[in-house]
């Protein structure tokens, strides 16, 4: 699908799409917690849908009520198949692998586009100490393994992601760990954890110690299931949401309603980058509001993403029309997402007219006044299409993103809620 974004200024509100990272967790959660859960603004991504189908596949009941909620029921790891697909979704994979190792058979983790590429060296080096046999393809997919998994005292390295530790401190709640600790180095974006023990609390399930994030302990009590339906609201998502935020800040102003500015998600760091650039923002407990700020007052900003390097997209979106050159850290986190993020960026808003340098970790974008009309092509990467259509917004004619159809990853509402808020936007033949 290509997309075409022609200069536009936007007003208006919106309801925030779901997070995906608060929905996946969730049904993670609903399928080792033995219980029936009642899932409340579940998100529709592509990501959530395959989460949604690996928990069918391991056992988990799914049934959708008419109000669009759900409701999960699960007695635990019980296979129909020994064959798991996590699509594209690198949370998925790195959550569900020690989970499918709970198993006693033989089961096959596979997954689709550029999760094929991404390494999971992680897991041949640690699940043999958790007692799992497995095999992989020279450290990627797909993984085929052989549990039980037992929870002893490890020590992991999480330098690439938290992705791998929530998946093992889901595994281990969900096997009752006791007198167990998981020690941690070198940990990225804590706040991910805090989002997975609050989901896991929110589930009934044994939470660990926290010991400043360098040590999980597990105590010696034992786990008692808990009874009646859990009720769970997913939250309204961060991630996705920073486009629009941006969008209003570069473009014209918006609320947008459903979003926790109290939130365990990293990326509502996006208001301090906001505020830093000199747009005004207020909020409070239900929504975010973007007052419409001069192109004149945007001003570089400098901001450390390493904990939530899903932001570097709407980040360079809002420094390519700022004034002077702003500064963003975290690179060494873009290498393995669903493109090089840093190269893509780099390439694809040089086409759009801006300079961006890259100096080991640290990545400077010199702002323009005026974006240039243009091709851009999204890489196949959700973020870096909505990254472009947002800049196309203050561009001095029409932007075309060619496979702009990866939104569906994260916010498949994505260009319909763009249209909703004033924007220009053509899909193939229909104009919206």
């Amino acid at each position: 699908m290509n997309v075409t974004i022609s200069p536009s200024i936007i007003r208006g509100s919106l309801q925030a799409p779901a997070s995906k990272s608060s929905m996946q967790r969730a049904c993670a959660a609903a399928l080792v917690s033995k219980s029936k859960s009642h899932i409340i603004n579940p998100g529709s991504s592509n990501d959530d849908l395959a989460a949604l189908r690996v928990i069918r596949t391991l056992g988990a009941a799914i049934e959708n009520l008419s109000d669009g909620s759900l409701i999960i029921e699960s007695d635990g790891i019980r296979p129909g198949s020994n064959y798991v697909n996590c699509g594209e979704s690198g949370l998925g994979i790195r959550m569900f692998a020690p989970l499918v190792a709970l198993h006693s058979q033989w089961m096959v983790l596979e997954g689709e586009g550029s999760l094929l590429g991404r390494p999971m060296d992680f897991f041949d080096e640690i699940l043999p100490r958790l007692g799992v046999d497995i095999e992989s393809n020279l450290g990627k997919l797909p993984l085929c393994m052989k549990g039980p998994l037992v929870p002893a005292n490890i020590q992991i390295d999480c330098s690439l992601s938290s992705q791998f530790l929530t998946g093992l401190l889901m595994a281990y709640a969900a096997s009752d760990a006791k007198n167990v600790s998981i020690e941690v180095n070198n940990l990225k974006s804590r706040p991910y954890i805090d989002l997975t023990l609050s989901v896991m609390r929110a589930f009934g399930l044994k939470v660990p110690m926290n010991r400043d994030y360098h040590s999980f302990n597990f105590s010696s009590e034992t786990w008692v299931k808990p009874s009646g339906t859990i009720e769970y609201t997913v939250e309204g998502d961060w991630s996705g949401s920073a486009f629009i935020l941006v969008a209003a800040a570069i473009a014209g102003k918006a609320v947008i309603r459903g979003l926790d500015p109290f939130s365990a998600q990293a990326d509502k760091g996006i208001l301090l980058a906001l505020q830093s650039a000199g747009v005004p923002v207020y909020y409070d407990e239900h929504e975010i509001n973007i007052q419409q700020a001069s192109p004149l007052k945007l001003k570089a900003f400098h901001f450390d993403a390493t904990d939530c390097p899903d932001l570097f997209p709407p980040l360079v979106a809002l420094a390519s029309v700022c004034h002077g050159s702003s500064f963003i850290k975290g690179v060494s986190r873009l290498a393995h997402k669903e493109s090089n993020r840093a190269l893509t960026l780099q390439e694809e808003f040089g086409k759009l007219g801006v300079d961006i340098l890259i100096n080991d970790d640290a990545m400077g974008i010199k702002g323009v006044e005026t974006l240039h009309s243009c091709t851009v092509h999204s890489r196949h990467d959700h973020r870096i299409a909505m990254a472009t259509a947002v800049a196309a917004l203050r561009a001095n004619g029409p932007v075309q993103i060619e496979k702009a159809d990866a939104v569906k990853k994260s916010y498949p509402g994505f260009f319909d809620d763009l249209t909703h808020l004033g924007a220009s936007v053509h899909i193939l033949d229909k104009i919206f």
